[in-house]
């Protein structure tokens, strides 16, 4: 049964929430058959799947193609949606671009930083909002651990409250120190889903390229439960030697 953010909030302090990417029809045929109650298509699809340096070249377009599609692999699912890099500048631009995800497939979607009126605005339409801070890959200029001196850490902390007091009925949190995540989760009343953020949030995401280890590379707090790149390589190796072999087709 797909679940609302105000039912998965139901679960803080009582189950965790296993989340994962999904960028395609299949594999989030798989996650759903799985039972993974929220899949997020994030723009991470920029980096793990497209090939781009960074997320901010990523567009509307190509997070509304990736939307459709996992909405069709995961018809029952939760399905989040990520708004990409300056297509939530101001308010009316974030509905407009929100109602656009909305429309595509997803449940809910996804903004990273303090945009605190784009989330009163998009809930006031009637849309549930997940907000993302700590490292926000966006607008980061380096991928190293926030919030690690007091002043930061305390910025994040108001930030989280602010973010949940404007709407948003989750927290995504990246890439900080175990222990401000467990002090954000323990402050807020929303669930908060920790990426690199330690083990007390109130759930997790992986990446799941990172989690199949498809690519060569995978951020430091992401763990690889197979090792897909391997097997891609050894099967394509196979196929190549059978053809030349002229023992494929038989």
């Amino acid at each position: 049964m797909k679940l609302s953010l105000q039912a998965l909030a139901s679960l803080k302090g009582k189950q965790r929430i296993a989340m994962l990417t999904a960028y395609n029809c299949p594999v989030a045929r798989s996650l759903e058959q799985a039972g993974i109650p929220v899949i997020l298509v994030g723009d991470s699809v920029g980096m793990v799947e497209m090939g781009f340096a960074s997320t901010r070249d990523v567009t509307m377009e190509h997070m509304l193609y990736h939307v459709a599609a996992v909405r069709r692999g995961a018809p029952n699912t939760h399905i989040i949606g990520d708004l990409p890099h300056l297509s939530y500048e101001s308010p009316t631009q974030a509905v407009e671009n929100a109602k656009k995800l909305i429309a595509a497939g997803a449940d809910s979607v996804k903004l990273e930083g303090p945009y605190f009126d784009a989330i009163e605005h998009i809930c006031a339409a009637g849309i549930e909002v997940v907000a993302h801070t700590g490292l926000t890959p966006q607008k980061a200029t380096s991928f190293k651990k926030v919030g690690r001196d007091a002043q930061e850490a305390e910025q994040i902390l108001l930030d989280s409250i602010k973010l949940q007091n404007a709407g948003a009925g989750m927290l995504v949190v990246e890439h900080i120190p175990a222990e401000l995540g467990a002090k954000i989760t323990a402050e807020l009343n929303i669930p908060t889903i920790g990426i690199g953020a330690g083990a007390q949030t109130d759930g997790q995401v992986l990446v799941i390229n990172d989690a199949l280890g498809i690519g060569d590379y995978w951020p430091p707090f992401s763990k690889q439960y197979a090792q897909m790149s391997d097997r891609i390589l050894e099967v394509a190796n196979q196929y190549k030697n059978e053809v030349e072999a002229k023992t494929f087709p038989e």
